[in-house]
C-alpha cells in the first residue's frame, strides 16, 4: 500500500491564479488536485499548509473514503468553500494516485464509461445581440451542440458574461474589486429578443442556455422563464440566490423552463431540498468546490433518484485538473447532463498538459492513468501569483447587489 510521504501546494498564475496540491507516496507515485477558489486563493493555501497537509503524512493513499471523512467529520468547523476546496484537492490527488497505481483512467475506477463522451457547451457573448449571435454561429460551426448566450444590456456600461476576448473570460480583473451597475428591469427586457434572434439564426437543433447569475427575485425569474419557454431553453442557470432553497418553488409554479443551480454550493446539504422537491433539473456543483469526486458522487446519486442530471460548473476559474476530474466523473455517472467548457489559454495548457480532448461538441477525458493531467512545476514557477478579486455590483441607485 502506498504511504503518503509529502504534500505541497503550488501556486501559479498563467493568465489567472491556480492553486494545486501535489501528494507524493513512498512508491514514487504522485497525484495532483485542484484547490483553486477564485479571489480567495491564498485562504485555501493557508488551510492546506497549516491544517491539512500535516494530517496526511504517513497515511495509506488508497484509503480515499476514510481520508475524506477524516478531513470532513474530523473538523468541528465543517463545510464552506475554503474547507471543501481543500478536501477536494486531497480527494482528486488520491484518485489520481489510485488510477496511476492501477494503470487505469479514473473513469474506469468509477464503474466505467456510461457514454462515449461528455456533451459540452461553449460561451457565446457580445456587446449586443448581433455580436452575440455572430459568436454563437462560430461555436455552431465548430461543432458545438449546446451554446450559452450572454449579451450586453442596453443602458448598462458592462454586463456579466460579456468579455473583450470572446473565447477567454476572466472576471477577476483587479487587485481590489471593480464595481459595476446593474438594472434587473433593463436586463429582463433584453433577454427574450436575444433568444428570438438566436433561434432564427441557429435553428432548433442546438441547445441554448443562459446564466442569470443569481440576479433575479423568484418572481422575476419566473417571469423570464415564461417569456423564454417558447424558445425551448436547455436551462436557465442560477435564477435566484439559493441560500433559501424553497425560493425555487415559486419559480416552478410559473414556468416549465428547466432550472440549473449549484456552482457556489459546497455540500449535499446545499442541494438537498432542491433535489428532493424536484425544484431543479440540473445540479451544477463542481468537483473542487463540492469537496471532490468522493462527495460529488453522493450528490449525483441523490439527484438520480429524482431524475435530476449533472451540469458541473467548468469556467476557467477551475484548472485543467478539475476539468479532467469533472470529465471522468461525467463519463461515469448515469445521470450526466452536460459539462460547461471554457477553454483555457495556451499558457495554462502548457503548465497543465492534459489528455482530455474536444471533438464534435463533446469532451473525452482520455485514457491516461489517473486524471490524465500533469503540472510542469518549472514552468508554473515562472508565473507569479497576482492578487485578483471578482467584481461587485450595485443597483443604479447605489444599493449593493448580488454579483
Amino acid at each position: 500500500m502506498p504511504r503518503i510521504t509529502s504534500a505541497r501546494v503550488i501556486v501559479t498564475c498563467p493568465g489567472r491564479n491556480f492553486v494545486t496540491l501535489k501528494i507524493e507516496t513512498d512508491e514514487g507515485v504522485s497525484g495532483i488536485g485542484d484547490a483553486t477558489l477564485n479571489g480567495r486563493e491564498l485562504a485555501v493555501v493557508a488551510y492546506l499548509q497549516e491544517h491539512v497537509i500535516p494530517l496526511l503524512i504517513g497515511r495509506d493513499a488508497h484509503r480515499i473514503e476514510d481520508i475524506w471523512n477524516y478531513l470532513y467529520k474530523g473538523a468541528y468547523w465543517r463545510r464552506g468553500p475554503v474547507t471543501m476546496a481543500s478536501i477536494a484537492a486531497v480527494d482528486m490527488a488520491l484518485w489520481d494516485i489510485k488510477g496511476k497505481v492501477a494503470g487505469l483512467p479514473l473513469y474506469q475506477l468509477l464503474g466505467g464509461a456510461s457514454r462515449e463522451s461528455c456533451m459540452v457547451y461553449g460561451h457565446a457573448n457580445g456587446r449586443d445581440i448581433e455580436e452575440t449571435i455572430d459568436n454563437a454561429l462560430s461555436y455552431q460551426a465548430q461543432g458545438y451542440k449546446a451554446i450559452r448566450l450572454q449579451s450586453g444590456v442596453p443602458g448598462l456600461a458592462g454586463t456579466y458574461g460579456v468579455s473583450k476576448d470572446k473565447y477567454f473570460y476572466e472576471p477577476a480583473d483587479a487587485a481590489l474589486p471593480t464595481e459595476s451597475l446593474w438594472s434587473t428591469e433593463k436586463y429582463l427586457r433584453s433577454v427574450p429578443p436575444l433568444f428570438e434572434k438566436a433561434r432564427e439564426a441557429l435553428g432548433w437543433d442546438v441547445h441554448l442556455l443562459h446564466d442569470i447569475h443569481h440576479r433575479c427575485t423568484p418572481i422575476e425569474a419566473a417571469r423570464l422563464g415564461r417569456d423564454l419557454e417558447q424558445y425551448r431553453p436547455f436551462w436557465l442557470e442560477d435564477a435566484t440566490p439559493a441560500e433559501n432553497q424553497s425560493a425555487f418553488r415559486l419559480i416552478r409554479q410559473h414556468t416549465t423552463a428547466p432550472l440549473a443551480v449549484g456552482e457556489v454550493f459546497n455540500t449535499i446539504w446545499d442541494a438537498k431540498q432542491l433535489i428532493e422537491e424536484q425544484l431543479i433539473d440540473y445540479i451544477r456543483m463542481t468537483v473542487v468546490h463540492g469537496g471532490g469526486i468522493t462527495h460529488l458522487r453522493r450528490v449525483a446519486s441523490l439527484a438520480e433518484m429524482y431524475q435530476i442530471r449533472t451540469g458541473c460548473h467548468g469556467a476557467t476559474d477551475l484548472s485543467p485538473i478539475c476539468m479532467a476530474a469533472a470529465l471522468h466523473f461525467g463519463l461515469a455517472v448515469p445521470n450526466f447532463g452536460i459539462q460547461e467548457y471554457m477553454r483555457h489559454t495556451a499558457e495554462t495548457d502548457a503548465v497543465f498538459p492534459h489528455a482530455y480532448r474536444f471533438a464534435d461538441g463533446a469532451l473525452h477525458p482520455g485514457d491516461a492513468p489517473g486524471l490524465g493531467v500533469e503540472i510542469d512545476e518549472t514552468l508554473a514557477a515562472t508565473f507569479e501569483y497576482k492578487p485578483a478579486y471578482l467584481p461587485v455590483a450595485r443597483l443604479e441607485d447605489g444599493t449593493m447587489f448580488s454579483w
